[in-house]
């Protein structure tokens, strides 16, 4: 035997992928994001199913409006402050007129679009489960607040509609469904990469996917 030949091989072995490009390194990564971004929507999803179903099922689940309403007297810087705002506009009220209300009736007008008259000002209130309404008579200085609730299940609806519910919650709607879909394409990319002996996974996949697609095929119209 020759030396060469009891000798190793010192032929370069081909070089190693980078760790990034590794499979373990993807499967950590997907792992990381989808139990973070799952553990954020989590209570957000139980939230948007439950009100899926009861908005989906509103004619089966009654509600009982209740109404209240309250009456108050404008003060005096209030009614001097009104008798000079337009008689036909959709201006907001007065600054003066709009603190009397938030201290007198509870009710925040300020910035508001008015339905203003020579006789009265109406000012909508509408609210997540529920409406309201504040309305000034203008010549006897009277004014009416109500407010309309329609229960709690009416009010978690509005939220999933983000019906009237101010440019927080739009903006918590937004971010959450940008963190569902994150959730839903790193759990999908984790299905890829597990799916190697699992062979119900795409079917399954298929499944969820069919199933949507054959019911507004055939059952709507």
């Amino acid at each position: 035997m020759t030396d060469a030949a009891a000798r190793p091989s010192t032929a370069a072995k081909p070089p190693r992928p980078p760790q990034w490009k590794t499979r373990p390194f993807w499967l950590r990564q997907l792992r990381q994001w989808h139990w973070i971004s799952a553990a954020i929507s989590l209570i957000g999803l139980i939230l948007f199913s439950f009100t899926g179903i009861t908005l989906n099922r509103a004619a089966l689940i009654g509600s009982d409006p209740v109404t209240t309403e309250q009456t108050a007297a404008l003060s005096e810087p209030a009614r001097v402050a009104l008798a000079r705002m337009g008689q036909e506009t959709t201006d907001p009220v007065p600054a003066p007129v709009a603190a009397w209300a938030a201290s007198e009736l509870k009710v925040q007008i300020a910035g508001k679009p008015t339905e203003t008259t020579a006789n009265e000002v109406y000012v909508a209130l509408p609210r997540p489960g529920g409406d309201g309404a504040l309305t000034i008579d203008r010549i006897s200085g009277e004014a009416i607040a109500e407010t309309t609730s329609n229960g709690w299940v009416a009010y978690l609806n509005d939220l999933h509609k983000g019906r009237n519910t101010g440019a927080a919650w739009a903006w918590f709607i937004d971010v959450f469904a940008v963190i569902c879909i994150i959730s839903a394409l790193t759990g999908l990319a984790l299905l890829y990469l597990l799916a190697t002996g699992r062979r119900w996974t795409w079917p399954l996949v298929g499944l969820g996917l069919l199933i949507p697609v054959v019911i507004a095929v055939v059952f709507i119209h």
